[in-house]
C-alpha cells in the first residue's frame, strides 16, 4: 500500500508544529484493547465493551498510516495496548516497522507476562527498547491490583528482557496506601535487572478507576522518601519532551518520575495516540479523536491522509493534564456509567496509556 510514500516521501520528512509550536514526533500505536490483567487503575471493571475485531487495523494498514506520520516528522513509535503481546504475530509487525527508514526508535510497553516466549523474536525483528509495567513486588498485592496471580510470570518476563535487550525500563504507578511503601524495594530490584525504574503519579484518566486526589503520591513525596534512604538525589538534565524527569542516586543509579498529575509536561508534549481501530487522539485526556481508519478504508490517498493529519495537528490546542490540574475540585475524567454507553475509546486501555 502506498509504496511511493514508503520509498520516497518517508525520507523527506518535515517538522510539523501545533499551535504551541510542539512538533509531531512521537506516536503511541495501540495494537489491541484486550489485556490479560485487570489492573485497578486501568481495567478494574468485570466487563468491557471491546472494539469489534473487524475494525482493528490490519498490520498493512497500520504500517501505511505510520508511513504518513513519518513524512510529517514522526520518528518514534511505541507499541501499546491493552497488552500488545496478545496481538498475534506482533514480531512480524515490528519487522515491518523496522524497515521504515524514517524511524529512529521502536519501543514496546508490556506487562511482561508473555515476554519469555517473545523477547528473542522481538529483538530479532528490530525492536529497540522495552518497558515493563510492575507496580509491586509482593504476591498478595499483585493479585489484588491485577486480579491475577502472575507476579512470577512478570518477573520472568523482566529477566528475559534483561537477557535479550541488556536492560529495560520498569514503570510503576504509585498509589497511596497501596504500594507507596515499596519505592526502595523497586529501586533495589531495578538494580538487579539493569532496569531504570520510573515512578508514575496516579493519573485520573478513564473513568472506571478508583482515582481520587488523596491517592496521588506526588513527585516531591517520592523524592523525599528516596532521599531519606539514599541521601542527596541529583536531577539529570533539563525538561524535555520525554515524560519522565530523571534523577541519580549518590551511587549513580538512575530513576525517573512521571509527574503528569501534579507537574504536567504539556508544554513540551510531542505525543499522539492511534488506537487499534484507527482513532487518532492528540492528548491522553482528549474526548474526541479523528477516525483515520474510515479515511483509509474509504480510499483516501497518502497525500489526502497527510493533509488530514497535518491540518489536525496544526490546530492542536490540547493541554489536557494542565487543564485537569487547574480544575480544583477534581474527579475522575469520565463518569463510569458513560463508558459502555457512549464510547469505549474513553478508557485508558483502549487509547494506549
Amino acid at each position: 500500500m502506498w509504496q511511493r510514500v514508503s520509498r520516497i516521501r518517508a525520507v523527506q520528512s518535515t517538522v510539523l508544529l501545533d499551535t504551541f509550536e510542539r512538533p509531531l514526533r512521537n506516536l503511541r500505536l495501540s495494537v489491541t484493547d484486550r489485556c490479560n490483567l485487570r489492573c485497578e487503575y486501568c481495567m478494574p471493571e468485570a466487563d468491557y465493551v471491546w472494539l469489534p475485531r473487524e475494525d482493528l487495523l490490519h498490520f498493512g494498514e497500520a504500517r501505511a498510516l505510520v508511513d504518513v506520520f513519518i513524512t510529517l516528522g514522526v520518528d518514534k513509535v511505541r507499541l501499546t495496548g491493552g497488552e500488545p503481546l496478545l496481538r498475534r504475530d506482533l514480531p512480524r509487525f515490528v519487522a515491518m516497522l523496522a524497515e521504515r527508514r524514517g524511524l529512529t526508535d521502536i519501543a514496546l510497553t508490556t506487562n511482561g507476562i508473555l515476554l519469555p516466549a517473545q523477547a528473542d523474536a522481538l529483538k530479532a525483528a528490530g525492536l529497540h527498547r522495552l518497558t515493563v509495567s510492575l507496580d509491586t513486588l509482593r504476591h498478595d498485592r499483585f493479585a489484588r491490583l491485577t486480579r491475577v496471580d502472575a507476579l512470577d510470570a512478570v518477573r520472568a518476563g523482566i529477566a528475559s528482557a534483561t537477557r535479550v535487550f541488556g536492560g529495560l525500563k520498569i514503570d510503576t504507578v504509585v498509589i497511596r496506601g497501596v504500594n507507596d511503601d515499596e519505592l526502595i524495594d523497586l529501586i533495589e530490584y531495578g538494580r538487579t535487572m539493569n532496569a531504570e525504574v520510573r515512578f508514575i503519579e496516579y493519573m485520573d484518566v478513564g473513568g472506571a478507576s478508583h482515582w481520587s486526589p488523596d491517592r496521588v503520591v506526588s513527585r516531591q513525596e517520592i523524592l523525599a522518601a528516596l532521599s531519606a534512604r539514599y541521601g542527596r538525589i541529583e536531577p539529570i538534565g533539563t525538561r524535555t519532551a520525554a515524560p519522565a524527569d530523571r534523577f541519580a542516586l549518590p551511587d549513580g543509579t538512575v530513576f525517573g518520575i512521571i509527574a503528569s498529575t501534579t507537574a504536567p509536561f504539556c508544554e513540551s508534549c510531542d505525543r499522539s495516540r492511534l488506537t487499534a481501530d484507527g482513532m487518532w487522539y492528540l492528548c491522553l485526556y482528549a474526548t474526541r479523536g479523528v477516525d483515520l481508519r474510515a479515511a483509509l478504508r474509504g480510499g483516501a490517498s497518502a497525500d489526502e491522509m497527510a493533509a488530514l493529519i497535518a491540518s489536525t495537528w496544526k490546530g492542536r490546542l490540547d493541554r489536557g493534564a494542565e487543564q485537569r490540574l487547574a480544575l480544583g475540585d477534581r474527579r475522575v475524567f469520565v463518569p463510569v456509567q458513560d463508558l459502555a454507553k457512549k464510547d469505549p475509546h474513553l478508557e485508558m486501555h483502549t487509547r494506549g496509556g
